[in-house]
């Protein structure tokens, strides 16, 4: 009498096999889901770093009679600066303008290069230059700022450096 009790209240090894393949079944259909998730995450945070930047720069355009930032790029946009775009830590009469970005460059999120925050100046159209390690490619002629990353975006088709 007591064994059937026990048998009663226990689950059959069918029922068991059953739970686990429908535990299986739904992990198979969320862990795709999830990982695509963290691909579009990243690529909002490009195009919001991207923006940043790029009204950075526009606003340094517009402060410092048209010129766009030099070669000291990060330090024209994360420090004050003068008409000429010199630098300085701190806010004086003569270095009034900025600091346009806080701190220092935002990270690269996506790519090779994901978490640089270096920036490699050119001339020209900026171009990717996966190897040398920069997060950023800079034209300090057009003002044009890119992704240092020529991975596919989650269309499959746009690369990172195009946004």
């Amino acid at each position: 009498m007591f064994t059937n009790r026990v048998r009663d209240r226990a689950f059959s090894l069918v029922e068991l096999v059953i739970v686990i393949v429908i535990i299986g079944v739904i992990a198979a259909i969320a862990i795709p889901r999830l990982s695509r998730g963290a691909a579009g995450a990243d690529e909002s945070a490009l195009r919001s770093n991207l923006a940043i930047l790029r009204n950075a720069i526009e606003l340094y355009y517009a402060e410092h009679g048209s010129a766009y930032p030099g070669a000291a790029i990060v330090n024209q946009l994360t420090l004050y600066s003068d008409r000429a775009g010199n630098t300085n830590t701190g806010k004086t009469s003569v270095f009034k303008y900025g600091p346009y970005i806080r701190k220092d460059m935002p990270p690269l999120p996506v790519g090779t290069n994901a978490g640089s925050r270096t920036v490699k100046v050119v001339t020209g159209t900026p171009t990717v230059d996966i190897a040398g390690g920069f997060g950023w490619i800079y034209s300090s002629d057009t003002g044009a700022i890119i992704a240092n990353a020529d991975d596919l975006s989650e269309d499959g088709v746009t690369t990172f450096n195009q946004f």
